[in-house]
């Protein structure tokens, strides 16, 4: 008589799931992003570009972009078998950040997306995170025709702590995409089991 393992009774595995953030400015690759990696149809909730909004929208390196996000993106993708992460991408233009303190509630961390050509629209969002101590990473955007720069270039420009992941990424591209995720995932992580020893003056 032969005997071999069952597969009755085996139960399905419960994944752990995860909510990161996708942050940065205006026109940076966010709804990009979110829609390359997402395994189901991306909530959008984008809208036209109006006259009205000319004043406060810096379209400066962006003159391509005809809409924006007003409240958020969201997808989902699973890593693995048993983990699965929820993403939410922030609005970039100032007059939305109200949102951000309501999306950021339960967030494991955040991915910061950094154009080098508008490099300084990403500080909002660094220094949003540092102050809040959720973990994150930076992910440059490399877009056609902007100049590169090392990663330590783009470390000291921000003036992030030595421990922040700073990594170069094509949102459009779903594999990169997907690294820059996975980073995120184990940075967080990292700083949960080894949360950083309060500052002391």
């Amino acid at each position: 008589m032969a005997f071999g393992r069952s597969s009755r009774g085996k139960r399905p595995v419960d994944p752990v799931t995860l909510k990161i953030l996708v942050a940065g400015g205006f026109g940076v690759g966010k709804t990009t992003l979110v829609g390359a990696v997402s395994e189901i149809r991306p909530l959008r909730t984008e809208e036209l570009l109006s006259e009205a909004g000319r004043p406060v929208d810096d379209v400066a390196g962006v003159e391509a972009k005809t809409t924006t996000t007003v409240a958020m993106d969201f997808g989902r993708i699973t890593l693995r078998e048993d983990l699965v992460l929820y993403l939410f991408g922030t609005p970039g233009q100032d007059r939305f950040w109200f949102l951000w303190d309501e999306l950021a509630q339960g967030a494991l961390g955040a991915v910061v997306l950094a154009d080098t050509r508008r490099l300084e629209d990403c500080f909002a969002a660094v220094d949003y995170f540092e102050r809040r101590g959720i973990p994150f990473s930076v992910a440059v955007n490399c877009f056609e025709g902007a100049e590169r720069f090392p990663t330590g270039t783009v470390r000291a420009a921000l003036d992030l702590d030595p421990e922040v992941p700073v990594l170069m990424c094509d949102a459009r591209d779903r594999s990169s995409a997907r690294d820059v995720l996975v980073t995120v995932v184990e940075h967080a992580v990292e700083r949960v089991e080894h949360p950083r020893e309060p500052a002391t003056t």
